[in-house]
C-alpha cells in the first residue's frame, strides 16, 4: 500500500502548536508558538539573568521576527510599598519561541502614573 500524507494540526500538552502539511516530509515540522508560551518563556529565561523578583507580564505582541514581550520587575522593595522601584523589561523571541535578547526599557515608582 502506498505511503499516504496527511496535512494534520495539533496542539502539543505544552501549549506549542505544529502544523504539518505534505511539504514538510523529511524536514521538521513547523512550530508556532502562542501568546501564552512566550510569555512564559520570556520570564523563566529573564529569571536566568536577573536577581530581581518578576512581578509580571505588562504585555506580549507579535512582531515580524516573532515576539517581544514586556515584563514588570521589583528592583529595589521599599516600605511603604507604593515607593517601590520597578522596571519593564522587553524580552524578544525569535520565531520558533526562542530567546534572542532582553534589555530594561524603563524604571518606575510603583506609586507614579503615567505620563
Amino acid at each position: 500500500m502506498p505511503e499516504q500524507h496527511r496535512t494534520s494540526t495539533g496542539t502539543s500538552s505544552k501549549g506549542v502548536r505544529a502544523r504539518r502539511t505534505s511539504g514538510d516530509v523529511g524536514q521538521e515540522a513547523v512550530t508556532q508558538v502562542g501568546p501564552e508560551e512566550a510569555a512564559r518563556t520570556a520570564c523563566d529565561w529573564l529569571q536566568n539573568f536577573i536577581v530581581h523578583r518578576i512581578e509580571g507580564v505588562c504585555a506580549v505582541r507579535r512582531t515580524e521576527e516573532g515576539w517581544c514581550v514586556g515584563i514588570d520587575v521589583l528592583e529595589v522593595p521599599r516600605i511603604p510599598d507604593t515607593t517601590s522601584l520597578l522596571a519593564t523589561y522587553e524580552v524578544e523571541l525569535d520565531g520558533s519561541g526562542g530567546p534572542a535578547e532582553y534589555r530594561r526599557v524603563c524604571r518606575y515608582h510603583r506609586g507614579t502614573a503615567n505620563r
